[in-house]
């Protein structure tokens, strides 16, 4: 009787130290999917963190690329681009311009970037795919271009671990300095290459009757931000209307006419030099007997006192 009592009691207690085990077990097992499915988020975020700065990397090459086929398509045609929108999506979503395909735009196009982005996910087993695609092109400051991707990302675990769902917007910002003005292309026949680089010499241009500033500002081609004059882009397009992002020079008209254009008696200001509106304007004492500014711009470069 009392062997079979032991034999239970050592019975009873197995059972315990059985289902102990499997407690321990069954928590050790869940405490480790947890970790796995924790350690896989993490990579999956990561890598969607590295998605968002290769898209912005990728981006920047396409805007700058884009800019600078339609400078080329400016020059090689002698007309200015119909319109930047078009223009830019034609580029970024098919590679072509006006249904030719460029060879620059290789690598850089939306399927280019759609190639990219599965060659990456395939490498951490995840599937990404992108929906809604857009592209806006604008002129965010008078020194940039913002290039922007809109799209609806689902980026999922191919072993149905973790999903994500999400509107996203990737923005890229091109400088425009360096780039020719599109202008100057035009209207000297590409005779005259002037690139476009910001003035050192912003808000002062004259002190007194010390002109250097205003000289050497019109004397290095120097460009300068004016809601008065056009954009960037819209100088793309050949508009000369007014932008608060817009930017002007001086033309040069002794660099005219060493090419042999013809010069114009009127203001230097770019925009209204090239257009046919003909302010009134006046020499400015210490500059050359050829440069003029209209009335409007006297006071923008601090030069009304000196009008004569």
């Amino acid at each position: 009787m009392i062997k079979n009592k032991k034999a239970q009691v050592f019975t009873l207690i197995a059972i315990a130290l059985i289902g102990l085990l499997l407690i321990s077990f069954e928590i050790f097992y869940v405490a480790q999917q947890r970790f796995s499915i924790n350690t896989r988020i993490s990579t999956m975020e990561n890598f969607l963190y590295s998605i968002e700065e290769n898209l912005e990397r990728q981006l920047y090459i396409s805007a700058f690329r884009i800019i600078f086929l339609a400078e080329s398509e400016i020059t090689n045609k002698g007309q200015y681009i119909g319109d930047v929108d078009s223009f830019f999506n034609e580029a970024f979503f098919n590679g072509s311009v006006n249904g030719e395909q460029k060879d620059i735009l290789v690598g850089a196009t939306h399927s280019d970037l759609i190639l990219s982005l599965n060659e990456k996910s395939e490498k951490v087993s995840v599937v990404v795919s992108l929906s809604n695609i857009s592209i806006i092109i604008r002129q965010t400051d008078p020194w940039h271009v913002n290039f922007t991707l809109s799209f609806y990302l689902i980026m999922e675990d191919k072993s149905d671990l973790a999903r994500w769902e999400k509107s996203q917007k990737i923005s890229a910002l091109v400088p425009v300095s360096g780039f020719e003005d599109p202008l100057y292309i035009i209207n000297t026949n590409a005779k005259i290459s002037r690139k476009i680089n910001s003035t050192i010499y912003d808000g002062n241009y004259v002190q007194g009757t010390n002109v250097s500033n205003l000289f050497n500002h019109l004397n290095r081609g120097y460009y300068t931000a004016n809601p008065s004059a056009p954009s960037f882009l819209k100088r793309l397009e050949g508009n000369l209307s007014s932008d608060e992002n817009g930017i002007e020079s001086f033309v040069d008209l002794f660099e005219l006419s060493s090419q042999g254009i013809l010069t114009k008696d009127k203001t230097s200001v770019d925009y209204l030099y090239f257009s046919s509106d003909n302010p009134a304007s006046y020499n400015i004492l210490g500059m050359p007997s050829w440069f003029k500014i209209d009335s409007e711009h006297l006071e923008f470069y601090n030069a009304s006192a000196l009008a004569s």
